[in-house]
């Protein structure tokens, strides 16, 4: 049999094939690096890419030494049953770890893993108590996958609502008052698994002092506007980094944001899962025509409302994006000129600012920025840009 000779013809073909496979290699490679997702399934663990969602990583993290921060990273397949791998089994660490108390302010809750952590706490002798809203966290426990109040109670731990209107809407932990857990991730399937969201972690004794004086406000009944403000003793520093805290309403926390947009140099960056609050916008649009370049990323669904900012900056040319997330976009974070991060569990609206039970965290550290910069820019990558006919302009 005579071998077949390669014509000219073929080697050029060969080598057309093998370039596009090398640049298609490098580009899907890239765009792995970039939003973390493997289409094909080449560059993650098969386990990983397949429905065996007890390997599913739902988590971003790192830390420095009095502070830590998790981002949640939404997987298409997970085991609500199955902690490892995400924010809750970080949570779920710290209630281990207690030796003396965990007092819990947070506005909604449907983990058992979590609950069960809490019983064991409790029954080794730590003083666990939870603070949490009528509606959405005691009333909702009687819902088809909740009762995990109804667990706390049923081994003794005493869990107390707001029994008002508006929102008990806090999301803070303290540990033997000396650690402190907040942000904006509720501890429920949705906030672990599918939505957007960040914790901070501070281990300082007088945050978490600042942050006991507001649950024992609370536990005694005192919520919203008429709950007494202590807002001169909320600031203190943390091997030389400036942490201030703030409480709505009692705080009113939006006349304390604003003048920080108006000192911002050069960047304001942003994620809002709800932005309807006109003052704060009205800055961050002075501050870009003064200069300051500012960016933000809207909650897809929250920003189509009439209330929301996003038409006055797509019509004033600011660089605004809806998000990616089928779940929900949740965070409620600026960061101001690379180094200053405000977040919590306030959304920027009226009723957060005026009416609710929130938590504000501000944060001068450059390194703690970077953490949240790194978030904007994997959450970027994944947005949308609204068409300015679309708004209106």
């Amino acid at each position: 049999m005579t071998k077949k000779k390669t014509t000219s013809s073929n080697r050029k073909t060969n080598q057309t094939i093998s370039t596009i496979v090398i640049v298609g290699g490098i580009l899907l490679f890239a765009f792995f690096m970039l939003t973390g997702n493997d289409p094909l399934g080449l560059f993650s663990n098969n386990e990983n890419s397949t429905n065996n969602s007890s390997h599913v990583t739902t988590m971003v993290g790192s830390g420095g030494d009095w502070w830590q921060v998790y981002f949640t990273d939404p997987a298409p397949n997970y085991d609500p049953d199955n902690m490892q791998g995400t924010v809750a089994a970080e949570l779920i660490n710290h209630i281990n770890n207690a030796q003396e108390s965990i007092h819990i302010a947070s506005f909604e809750f449907n983990l058992t893993p979590v609950a069960e952590a809490l019983i064991a706490a409790h029954k080794r002798g730590v003083d666990v108590r939870w603070v949490t809203d009528d509606e959405n966290g005691i009333e909702a426990d009687e819902e088809e996958g909740h009762g995990q109040f109804a667990m706390l109670e049923k081994a003794g731990i005493e869990v107390v609502d707001d029994a008002r209107g508006a929102l008990m809407h806090n999301k803070f932990w303290i540990f033997d008052g000396q650690t402190v857990w907040t942000g904006s991730t509720n501890i429920t399937e949705n906030g672990i698994f599918r939505n957007n969201n960040n914790v901070i972690v501070v281990e300082s004794p007088a945050v978490a002092a600042m942050f006991e004086r507001e649950f024992a406000e609370m536990w005694d009944g005192e919520f919203g506007p008429r709950s007494p403000s202590t807002l001169d003793q909320q600031s203190t520093t943390i091997q030389g980094t400036p942490v201030e805290i703030l409480f709505a309403a009692e705080d009113e926390v939006m006349d304390e944001l604003i003048p920080l947009i108006n000192q911002a140099r050069s960047n304001i960056k942003f994620m809002a899962f709800s932005f309807t609050h006109e003052g704060l916008g009205e800055a961050m649009l002075a501050k870009a025509a003064d200069g300051v370049a500012v960016s933000g990323i809207f909650e897809t669904r929250g920003s189509e409302t009439e209330y929301s900012e996003l038409s006055n900056m797509v019509c004033a040319n600011l660089a605004v994006r809806q998000d990616g997330n089928p779940g929900t976009f949740h965070h409620k974070v600026i960061i101001i000129d690379d180094r200053i991060v405000i977040t919590g569990s306030l959304n920027f609206s009226d009723n957060a600012n005026d009416s609710n039970d929130e938590n504000v965290i501000i944060i001068n550290n450059a390194d703690i920025a970077q953490q949240y910069l790194q978030e904007f820019q994997r959450r970027w990558q994944e947005g949308k840009t609204p068409s300015p006919a679309d708004m209106g302009c």
